[in-house]
């Protein structure tokens, strides 16, 4: 049977299938096939050749910073740090612990960096424009944009070098010359082939989360770029219940995908820190990780069918099988090939039910070695919840200065007696002691005996169990901590964070390595004031763990500030390789990274990965320029 045959049929039969879960939609029909994601994210109308299409990133998301306009940490009147907006936890709080650990950063708050917040459209490069491709677009009725706006707000992700240039105004030398929105899988089809036909290069976008440079325009592709909005393609197409599989197409973002199982009693459980606006196309392109991977799996251990356009055509398999032996594994030549070899349409996911219980809870350790002792013991007796992460001292203390005032001076008095019976009674050094957060889901049974297990384990390695909202604050922080970049950027900080992973018997020695490397070479490059060099176990493996790094310094007195940042994590992530590290766990490669894969892999495996590009991309239509020169 046909490739396109086979889909149709698999298509037809499972959409009567959803028939039978149709009370639990939330919609005016009795299925899902072709219906469209709704959410404060949603998209309008879109017509051939206006300007008349979606306004997701420009009316609600920054264009010069991290998420939402109405979320960011500012100073309020009285002087004290808040969270603005309503769409978080932390919203509207004030944080009054924040602004003095910040002056100890060496921040003053009085001192503010010079940013210019709007996009001058006169600044904006013209197009580099191939008419005969434009015009074949719009016989085929394909929504487009050349607007300044629109090509500015697709051709950077969220790496420190494109935020900082964004917010003096300025861009990158090269930028998309046109967007093109794609509604489905054939839409895309049919522009790869014209862009085959008419020599232009294809950059995919979905959320444009990516922190490796991934989206930029390469400086020297002097053809017309065309950069491929795929949030159009943001529709669940249909739910196979009896199998748990669900077929997707790959502009849908995170939370709008687990809001619209969620209607259905399902989920994926894929939960990146960036699921509020990455794409699940995204997340195949990149090879992703999410925070609850430990219950559900990585991307690559959800994903059952994908379907990718190449120029050589479309790129699938023919059956929708667990596991199938049949010579190399075609998924893992899409899985992490970041755009370089054509855009992923659609994709098929494992999705299970939603998990009868959840439960958070964190444990103080003594020291950040005792607290990998405890995580390995777990990781190895197969016991850990959805996910666990520890926090090393500096993150620990940063979190507490993240802590809301106190509701009433009850907690404020409760606070003050917990304090003192951990530092007092137990001894725990203030200055060393480090924080796991935890959260647990699944049957209320099972979820019982890990948290057993799992506090039993702990206090092996004298961790102390300090309750469960620290556990939730700290989970929820995660979808908040990448607005304090903004925040410092305000202040003359520069920031970023970066992963790696590393076997178990070197979890702490690399993380010590690479601290004292990073306070090296701040010295190197000048910087005058406190270094925040801060990591956390994110992610936990059998053989190892993810390790989560942030970096931030004051830059006053530097003469080229993202330069000295890049000499810093260069050097730290020298360090990571030296010290038995991967070059990244979760966040791909990029352009960012790329000079290190020839550290990371032989020159054969190299070769293979150039061979297949070149097999199906033989005129470089899709020249990302990540991964290999």
């Amino acid at each position: 049977m046909a490739s396109s045959e086979m889909s149709e049929k698999s298509d037809s039969a499972n959409s009567l299938r959803l028939q039978t879960i149709s009370n639990h939609l939330k919609r005016g029909s009795n299925h899902l096939v072709c219906s469209p994601c709704v959410s404060d994210l949603d998209h309008g109308t879109i017509k051939p050749g206006t300007r008349s299409i979606p306004r997701r990133r420009e009316n609600l998301l920054k264009w010069d910073g991290w998420g939402y306009k109405d979320s960011q940490f500012k100073i309020n009147e009285k002087g004290s740090v808040t969270f603005t907006g309503s769409r978080y936890k932390l919203s509207g709080l004030v944080m009054p612990h924040l602004r003095p650990w910040m002056e100890e950063m060496g921040l003053n708050i009085d001192e503010m960096a010079k940013s210019e917040p709007k996009i001058n459209t006169e600044n904006v490069p013209k197009p580099t424009l191939n008419e005969d491709f434009i015009d074949e677009l719009n016989k085929i009725e394909m929504e487009i944009s050349t607007d300044p706006v629109d090509r500015v707000m697709r051709s950077h992700g969220h790496t420190l070098e494109e935020l900082f240039l964004l917010r003096k105004g300025e861009f990158n030398n090269r930028i998309p010359d046109v967007v093109v929105f794609p509604r489905c899988h054939d839409d895309v089809e049919k522009l790869v082939a014209a862009a085959v036909r008419y020599n232009v290069c294809l950059i995919p976008i979905g959320g444009g989360t990516t922190v490796t440079l991934a989206v930029a325009c390469p400086d020297n592709e002097a053809r017309c770029i065309a950069v491929v909005d795929m949030t159009q393609m943001n529709k669940i197409l249909w739910v196979d219940e009896k199998n748990l599989l669900a077929k997707i197409e790959a502009g849908i973002i995170g939370q709008d995908l687990e809001r619209d199982l969620a209607a259905m009693g399902l989920c994926t459980g894929h939960e990146p820190d960036s699921m509020e606006f990455s794409s699940l196309g995204g997340w195949v392109a990149t090879r992703a990780s999410g925070m609850k991977k430990n219950v559900y799996g990585n991307i690559e251990d959800l994903l059952v069918h994908v379907r990718m356009v190449t120029p050589r055509g479309v790129l699938e398999k023919n059956c929708m099988v667990p596991r199938m032996s049949a010579g190399p594994e075609l998924h893992q030549f899409i899985i992490g090939s970041e755009g370089t070899l054509g855009i992923v349409t659609e994709v098929t996911l494992r999705v299970r039910p939603l998990p009868e219980c959840q439960r958070y809870g964190s444990v103080i350790f003594p020291s950040f070695e005792d607290g990998v002792h405890c995580l390995r013991e777990i990781a190895l007796k197969r016991c850990a919840p959805a996910s666990i992460r520890l926090m090393d001292n500096d993150q620990f203390r940063f979190g507490q200065a993240l802590k809301p005032e106190a509701e009433s001076i009850f907690t404020s008095f409760m606070d003050g007696i917990k304090k003192f019976y951990v530092t007092k009674m137990k001894g725990y050094d203030p200055h060393r002691m480090c924080v796991a957060t935890l959260l647990f889901e699944g049957d209320p049974e099972v979820v019982a005996q890990q948290e057993k297990t799992v506090y039993e384990i702990a206090a092996k390695y004298k961790g102390m169990a300090a309750g469960e909202d620290n556990g939730q604050r700290g989970y929820m922080l995660t979808f908040v901590i990448a607005y304090l970049r903004d925040c410092g950027m305000d202040y003359e900080v520069v920031s970023e964070s970066f992963e790696t992973s590393v076997p178990w018997d070197r979890v702490s020695d690399l993380c010590r390595n690479v601290k004292d490397r990073i306070r090296h070479e701040c010295e190197a490059q000048g910087v005058r004031y406190p270094v925040l060099s801060t990591c956390r176990v994110t992610q936990t493996y059998d053989a190892g763990a993810c390790v989560y790094f942030y970096l931030g310094f004051k830059y006053r007195g530097l003469a080229d500030p993202v330069a000295s940042y890049l000499a810093v994590e260069n050097a730290a992530r020298d360090e990571i390789l030296e010290s038995g590290g991967s070059i990244s766990h979760h966040h791909g490669i990029g352009k960012l990274r790329k000079q290190f894969m020839s550290r990371t892999t032989t020159p054969a495996a190299l070769g293979v990965v150039k061979s297949v590009k070149e097999y199906l991309d033989p005129r470089n239509i899709f020249g990302s320029g990540n991964l290999i020169e």
